[in-house]
């Protein structure tokens, strides 16, 4: 890209929580910024902190509704100082805040662009702005934009160095480990993921790391199936790297997804993944390891048929590793995303480098 440009980020959510798309927020924002672009985000005052030192942070009351009027004027008012060639709104909250004032604060906005990253009924709040971007082919062809581009989440490739021995968690020894990971929250399914694991029979360990409202019930749940010794809920592990490194496969249980973050970790990982059939998981996946649905009998019948034995899984996915290490990677993504900006862009808002 031949231009620097000033863009400001807007991210939504109401400072409860840190999942994959704060985390795509804060990464696309950070690498921009070291690209020589002038990034902004504005974000709950919760999230300060997360945001690399090169990014400009601005707080703003999230938790409010989007019809919000102080939280639109306070929105108006920083878009109007910043005056950003591309205001980029992640999700639907953002997209429908940024269309709602985009009219009063005209072209001192620039272009606008947003980014879809779950399956909804509804993407409305994304026909106002001049572009959309979709984080899977599947939710690119629910989109009836005329300027759409599909984008897949990245993450930054490691090379060498340490993969195992430095998690918060230590990792059991048990085989196969099938791991999971994310909120302990409904739409991941994870009381689902547990049964189906206990009704396979299977020996090794389940270990579910991450946090969430459903804790105390999945752990009721598994004390009423008498599986404490082979389903673990460990919490929180910020280093997923060793344990993917270390697991015989990944399990995605989720009703929904807009393209999960676990997936990318671990095809880059290359630990091989199962799911249901959420977002994006067939564009990588071989359809034998995509589960009919995400009913208990179809994800018995998936554990079983991979992990016996695991390691033939790794070598069914061999292709699935190779097309993650070229396209879901944090420079593949940053640039394709300056690309569709430099589209959109006005060449009046730019400034030269």
């Amino acid at each position: 890209m031949d231009t620097n440009l000033t863009i400001a980020m807007i991210l939504a959510t109401p400072g409860t929580g840190w999942g994959g798309m704060e985390k795509h927020t804060a990464e696309l924002a950070a690498e921009l910024a070291r690209r020589g672009h002038q990034v902004h985000v504005l974000a709950h005052p919760a999230y300060q902190s997360q945001f690399s030192p090169a990014v400009m942070a601005h707080s703003l009351p999230m938790h409010l509704g989007r019809r919000n009027p102080w939280l639109r004027f306070r929105l108006q008012r920083i878009l109007h100082s910043i005056t950003p060639n591309v205001a980029h709104a992640q999700g639907n909250k953002a997209a429908s805040l940024l269309g709602s004032v985009q009219r009063y604060a005209g072209a001192r906005i620039g272009a606008t662009v947003g980014t879809v990253h779950g399956t909804k009924t509804s993407h409305t709040p994304f026909n106002p702005l001049d572009g959309v971007i979709a984080v899977s082919g599947d939710i690119l062809a629910a989109l009836a934009h005329p300027n759409k581009r599909l984008i897949y989440n990245g993450l930054p490739t490691i090379s060498g160095g340490k993969m195992t021995g430095d998690t918060i968690i230590p990792i059991p020894e048990d085989r196969p480990l099938l791991l999971a990971a994310g909120r302990l929250e409904p739409v991941k399914q994870f009381d689902r993921l547990i049964q189906a694991w206990v009704n396979a029979r299977l020996p090794g360990a389940l270990v579910i790391l991450g946090e969430g409202s459903q804790r105390a019930e999945l752990t009721e749940l598994i004390a009423k199936l008498g599986a404490e010794d082979r389903v673990l809920l460990p919490g929180y592990e910020p280093r997923m790297r060793p344990w993917l490194k270390a697991a015989s496969a990944c399990a995605i249980s989720s009703q929904r997804e807009g393209f999960p973050y676990i997936l990318v970790e671990s095809l880059l990982a290359r630990c091989p993944v199962m799911a249901t059939p959420v977002s994006g998981v067939t564009e990588f996946l071989p359809p034998d390891c995509v589960a009919d649905s995400d009913s208990v009998a179809d994800l018995t019948t998936l554990i079983a048929q991979h992990l016996q034995p695991p390691h033939q899984l790794a070598e069914r996915q061999a292709a699935a590793f190779e097309h993650a290490a070229n396209t879901l990677t944090l420079n593949a993504m940053v640039t394709a995303t300056e690309q569709f900006y430099q589209q959109l862009v006005p060449r009046s808002h730019s400034t030269p480098r």
